[in-house]
């Protein structure tokens, strides 16, 4: 076996070879082969605390800032933010005869052999783009970590890479978009991330092959790949529908250059590296990250979506969902503060404050953190309405914040009548919570219950009732944003408090409960 060859999964049955699937031409006739070898990437992988192999990958731990921080900022922001419609699936879309996104394109701009994918990236100029002014509002937000999108299904990297002349910083903008956020971020004591969404590229622009468009061009292969046939996306164990070696090769490059060139905290993939063909170049990405990590001196993640890698190795993610009870490793939900796209768009269908801090406390309550997409304007701001969102969640954050930062979970997550459906794709349609939903958190010694709607006069706290099972003595109860303490009782019912007659912020309100035992 060469060096630089990767040993396929034997288990899988695929061979080493490229796929039989042939490309009109390759977009690897671009790439650097000194940039990133696949020798380093095996030195690295192999040279270190870890080893590429899930044995060694589950002595990983979950760094302190990941497990304290709780809340993070998601951005998607590229090229797809030019057409601003529909979604950030316009490129893939634009290219499939029937839908929307292909007639709309048409009258909009004209036909693809004319108009492609490819004639946004002029139009992506980020002129008003300051990475300072995004730091600071982040920061006000309350994020303790922000983790822009390096590079989405289209192809297009935001970020500086000797492997693609297709990068924000050689066309377009012209500026390392991504690089300027990063020490932006970290000037503000944040923790910077990125997110790779390359793998989907393999096929993401496959309806440009069923008629006549600018991706059959050998010229822009470097941009829209080898557009090969979409799989059915949730069949991940038939080898014969994964990518080809060389395919897998550069991408696993991408990752790694990532990695050296940015030192992100955080990596997120999205869903389709649950791929069996992924299988070793993840383990050898892995090894190769968390060896880079080790010799940095810094904590850092890897999120993955469903099975792609064994429990303990990196952290899950639920795209747009939540668990229906609590999950003794950290966690992550991937939400947006729009129900309908990702990334800019007309016409956007924003989420309320009050669901997205909902959102946020019942995650926490189950030992999660919350990762929350905002969708930047093509020209480099951020629109008023997502600003104001940030802004009120930071607000409530600071009065609440000790609840949320460093809390851990209680013996139960909550209470109350409210059901949270378990799964991806559900926090959008979740039922409002009552003012008898409660979730709860703990830190040194206290218990936080943390009331989903304001209930009248009192609140009951049905979890502290000798019945179910409570043991403690509760001495004092206060609301976090009032001075004064409240007055309680201890029933059979449970802890029954009256509550102030003003409230002291709005969408969720946090009792400190304090005493002996409660928290054991």
């Amino acid at each position: 076996m060469a060096r630089d060859q990767i040993k396929p999964d034997e288990k899988s049955g695929r061979e080493n070879r490229c796929h039989s699937r042939k490309p009109v031409a390759s977009f690897m006739h671009e790439r650097n082969e000194q940039a990133m070898s696949l020798e380093t990437i095996r030195d690295v992988a192999h040279q270190g605390p870890f080893q590429p192999e899930w044995d060694s990958l589950a002595k990983y731990t979950i760094p302190s800032w990941y497990q304290e921080g709780k809340f993070g900022l998601f951005m998607h922001w590229g090229v797809y933010s030019v057409p601003a419609f529909h979604n950030e699936w316009y490129p893939r879309n634009m290219y499939q005869p029937g839908r929307a996104e292909f007639e709309h394109h048409v009258k909009t701009w004209g036909p693809h052999t004319a108009f492609g994918y490819k004639d946004f990236i002029p139009l992506f100029r980020c002129e008003l783009y300051n990475p300072d002014e995004w730091a600071s509002l982040f920061h006000e937000s309350g994020a303790r970590f922000v983790v822009p999108v390096a590079e989405h299904h289209d192809g297009f990297a935001m970020y500086h890479t000797d492997l693609s002349e297709w990068c924000a910083a050689k066309m377009g903008p012209k500026r390392d978009m991504m690089g300027e956020l990063a020490a932006a971020v970290r000037r503000q004591g944040m923790v910077f991330g990125a997110s790779s969404h390359r793998a989907e590229h393999y096929w993401f622009m496959d309806g440009g092959r069923k008629f006549d468009s600018d991706v059959q061009n050998p010229r822009f292969a470097g941009l829209y790949g080898d557009a090969q046939p979409a799989p059915n996306h949730h069949v991940y164990t038939r080898a014969e529908d994964g990518p080809s070696r060389e395919f897998l090769e550069d991408w696993l490059r991408r990752c790694c250059e990532i990695v050296d060139r940015y030192q992100p905290q955080l990596v997120w993939f999205d869903w389709w590296i649950n791929h069996v063909s992924y299988a070793p170049y993840l383990k050898l990405f892995a090894a190769y990250y968390y060896n880079r990590a080790a010799e940095w001196g810094k904590g850092v993640a890897i999120n993955y979506k469903y099975t792609a890698f064994p429990e303990g190795t990196a952290v899950f993610d639920v795209e747009r969902g939540q668990l229906a009870g609590i999950r003794p490793v950290l966690w992550q939900n991937d939400t947006s503060v729009s129900k309908n796209s990702w990334c800019h768009i007309e016409g956007q269908d924003y989420r309320t404050v009050t669901s997205l801090i909902q959102d946020l406390v019942d995650i926490v309550s189950k030992n999660g953190a919350l990762l929350l997409n905002i969708c930047p304007h093509s020209n480099g701001t951020i629109v008023e309405k997502e600003q104001q969102i940030l802004r009120e969640i930071g607000g409530w954050l600071r009065i609440n914040g000790e609840a949320i930062y460093g809390a851990g979970y209680w013996r139960v997550f909550g209470e109350g009548p409210t059901e949270v459906k378990e799964g991806a794709f559900t926090d959008t349609h979740r039922q409002p919570f009552s003012g008898e939903d409660i979730r709860f958190t703990t830190k040194n010694g206290v218990l936080y219950a943390l009331l989903m709607a304001w209930p009248g006069e009192t609140a009951l706290i049905r979890s502290l009732a000798p019945s179910a099972g409570h043991r403690g003595t509760v001495r004092t109860v206060s609301l976090l944003g009032c001075e004064s303490s409240l007055a309680f009782e201890q029933t059979a019912e449970g802890l029954r408090v009256r509550l102030p007659a003003s409230r002291p912020c709005d969408h969720v309100y946090t009792l400190k409960i304090e005493g002996e035992n409660l928290v054991e």
